[in-house]
C-alpha cells in the first residue's frame, strides 16, 4: 500500500516552514542588522568608549532634539530622491551609479540660477525655478550617459561612474573661479564658495524655527509615492518592466526601447539633480566644495538595498538619514569616530546581500 498525501482543504493556509521564514526578506534584514550592530559594538569598545555612552550619544544625535530630527529628515529626503531615481532606471534594466555627479550638476545649475535671480524674488517663483534648474541639470548630466547607451551601446555603469568625477571637478572649478560662481573676494580669508542664495530661493522650513527640516521632505515623499504608483499602475511602468526583462523582446513587440531606456536614466539623473538643488537651497545656502557629502553614493546604496521597492526606499532612506546625523553626535559626545556608523551601514548592506545570495542559491539547488 502506498502512502498518499492529502492536500489542505480549500481556503486553509498551511503554516510556513522554518526554512521559508529564514529566507523571508524581513528575517534576513533583522539578522543582518543584528550582525552589523554587533560589529559596531566591537568597534566602539576598540575605540575605548563605553557602549552605553556611545548608544546614548547616537540616540541623542538622531532623536534628541527638534534640530536632530529635522536634520535627519533632510538627509533622508535627499537619499530618497536619489534612490527613487535609481529605482526607475533599474526598472528599465539600467544601473545608474552616477548619482554623485548628477547631484553636483544639479546643485551647480541651481546655484547659478539662484544667483542670477533678483534679491527680492518671491519664494513662489524663486524656489520652483532653482528646483527645476537642479532637475534639468541632473537630467542633462545623465543624458550624456543615456545618449552613449542608446546610440553607441556604451555601458551606462562605466559612463555614469566616470561622470561622477567630472561633476565633482565642475563644482570645484565653479567655486574657485571668480568668473563663474565664486563669491567676491574681500580678503585672504574669503572662502572659495558661492555667495548665498537670495531669500526667495531658499527652501521654506516645515518644522518651525527649532528644526532645520525643509520642504524637501514633503517633495521627496510625494515624488516617491507618485513614482511608486506610476511604476505599478501605469502603461509606462509596464513598458519599463518589459524593457528591463528583455530589451530584444520588447523591441519585437514594438516598444520604443531606446526612448524608455534613455528617458528612465535621464529621469534618474533629474531626481539626483533635484536632490543637489535641495542641498543648495538649505542652510547655509551656498555652493561649496564637497557640498554633496557623498549623498550620491549613499543614495546608490539605498537604491541597491531597496531592490526595486519604493516602500523599502523610504525605510532605508530614513534609517541611513538618521544614522548619518547620529554619527556626527557620536563623534562629538562619545569620542567615537563618525566613520564607525559608515562601517556599520556598509556591513549591513554586505550582510543582506550575502544572505540573499546564499538563500537564492539554496532555493535554486533545492528546486
Amino acid at each position: 500500500m502506498t502512502a498518499t498525501t492529502t492536500a489542505p482543504p480549500p481556503g486553509r493556509r498551511t503554516a510556513p516552514r522554518p526554512a521559508d521564514l529564514a529566507r523571508h526578506p524581513v528575517s534576513v534584514a533583522v539578522l543582518a542588522a543584528l550582525l552589523a550592530l554587533g560589529v559596531g559594538i566591537l568597534l566602539v569598545v576598540a575605540a575605548g568608549a563605553d557602549p552605553a555612552t556611545a548608544w546614548a550619544a547616537l540616540d541623542e544625535g538622531m532623536f534628541g532634539s527638534p534640530y536632530a530630527i529635522g536634520s535627519s529628515l533632510n538627509s533622508a529626503a535627499v537619499l530618497a530622491l536619489i534612490a527613487t531615481g535609481f529605482t526607475v532606471a533599474h526598472r528599465a534594466g539600467l544601473v545608474n551609479v552616477g548619482g554623485e555627479g548628477q547631484l553636483c550638476a544639479g546643485g551647480t545649475a541651481a546655484a547659478a540660477t539662484g544667483l542670477a535671480l533678483p534679491a527680492a524674488v518671491p519664494g513662489a517663483i524663486g524656489v520652483p525655478l532653482i528646483l527645476l534648474a537642479g532637475f534639468l541639470g541632473g537630467a542633462a548630466w545623465a543624458g550624456i550617459a543615456a545618449w552613449l547607451k542608446v546610440r553607441r551601446g556604451v555601458s551606462e555603469v562605466i559612463t555614469t561612474l566616470l561622470l561622477n568625477f567630472i561633476g565633482l571637478g565642475l563644482v570645484s572649478v565653479s567655486v574657485h573661479e571668480a568668473a563663474l560662481l565664486r563669491q567676491p573676494v574681500t580678503s585672504s580669508e574669503t572662502l572659495p564658495q558661492s555667495a548665498p542664495l537670495p531669500t526667495g530661493a531658499q527652501l521654506p522650513l516645515i518644522g518651525g524655527v527649532e528644526s532645520p527640516a525643509t520642504a524637501v521632505v514633503i517633495i521627496a515623499a510625494v515624488l516617491a509615492l507618485g513614482v511608486g504608483v506610476a511604476l505599478r499602475h501605469t502603461a509606462t511602468g509596464v513598458r519599463l518592466r518589459a524593457v528591463g526583462h528583455s530589451p530584444a523582446a520588447s523591441a519585437r513587440l514594438g516598444l520604443p526601447v531606446a526612448r524608455l531606456e534613455g528617458g528612465s536614466l535621464a529621469f534618474a539623473g533629474g531626481l539626483a539633480g533635484l536632490a543637489g538643488a535641495a542641498l543648495i537651497a538649505t542652510a547655509p545656502y551656498v555652493l561649496a566644495e564637497n557640498f554633496s557629502s557623498g549623498y550620491g553614493f549613499s543614495g546608490l546604496v539605498v537604491g541597491l538595498l531597496a531592490r526595486g521597492s519604493l516602500t523599502a526606499v523610504a525605510a532605508a532612506s530614513l534609517l541611513f538619514g538618521f544614522l548619518t546625523s547620529g554619527g556626527i553626535n557620536l563623534q562629538l559626545a562619545a569620542q567615537v569616530p563618525a566613520q564607525t556608523v559608515q562601517i556599520v551601514q556598509s556591513l549591513l548592506v554586505l550582510f543582506i546581500a550575502a544572505a540573499m545570495l546564499i538563500t537564492h542559491r539554496r532555493t535554486r539547488s533545492g528546486s
